[in-house]
């Protein structure tokens, strides 16, 4: 596991270097930085608190790689130590309940009934005699969709990895059969939280989302740098 991200650190901080990393989607919001590594005994403290052990892929890429930094769409979501207590940090990071993390992922969203009752309720500004009227009850409707769709629960034993801007998010399971996949948050456009697949249909785990990236990253840095 420890060979899958040997030199990684070093292909990502040769890829800052070059001004052709400005074409690299996210990248000025990372600026191609690492941070340091955890240490054993900083991943042992993390997985005390959360009270899971990480998935393998992502605990030896803290381990030898970074705590997070430069990585797909704005980066990979730091973790860091704050008054003795770890936490991720990033856009929509909090909205990972590190109290559920031992939860197995349910891999379900909310109940497609309830959307649909909620949907058809949905206020219509034509139905208000008043702007202010029709204002207050689309904040109250969004509070309500915001409090189903978004519901602790439905993300248990999973953490936020990055964001894609846009509201748009990416996440990693920590818990359950879906242990170490990356999952796609597509709920600010009224979608799901729904597997990421490679070409043969097959879930995304940690390590081939991030080296993926990097590749990715490579084939669109490095030709322009041959050719100059």
């Amino acid at each position: 596991m420890i060979d899958q991200w040997a030199g990684v650190r070093e292909r990502v901080a040769a890829l800052g270097a070059l001004p052709a990393s400005s074409q690299v989607f996210g990248g000025f919001g990372h600026r191609w930085a690492l941070e340091e590594p955890l240490t054993e005994e900083e991943l042992a403290t993390l997985e005390d608190q959360i009270g899971v052990r990480l998935p393998e892929e992502y605990r030896t890429f803290l381990r030898h790689v970074a705590a997070g930094g430069a990585g797909p769409a704005y980066g990979l979501f730091p973790v860091r130590r704050a008054q003795d207590r770890w936490r991720w940090e990033g856009d929509g990071a909090d909205l990972a309940d590190l109290s559920l993390l031992a939860e197995p992922f349910p891999a379900r969203g909310p109940d497609p009934a309830r959307l649909d009752e909620l949907r058809a309720r949905s206020p219509e500004e034509e139905d208000f005699a008043e702007s202010d009227d029709f204002d207050d009850a689309l904040e109250a409707w969004d509070e309500e969709w915001y409090a189903l769709a978004y519901a602790p629960e439905l993300t248990a034993g999973a953490v936020v990895v990055c964001h894609l801007g846009c509201a748009q998010r990416e996440w990693l399971v920590l818990s359950g059969i879906h242990r170490g996949t990356i999952w796609s948050d597509g709920r600010a456009d009224e979608g799901d939280v729904t597997p990421l697949l490679d070409g043969d249909g097959k879930p995304v785990t940690f390590g081939r989302w991030y080296t993926g990236w990097l590749e990715e990253a490579e084939r669109l840095v490095l030709p322009s740098t041959t050719e100059a």
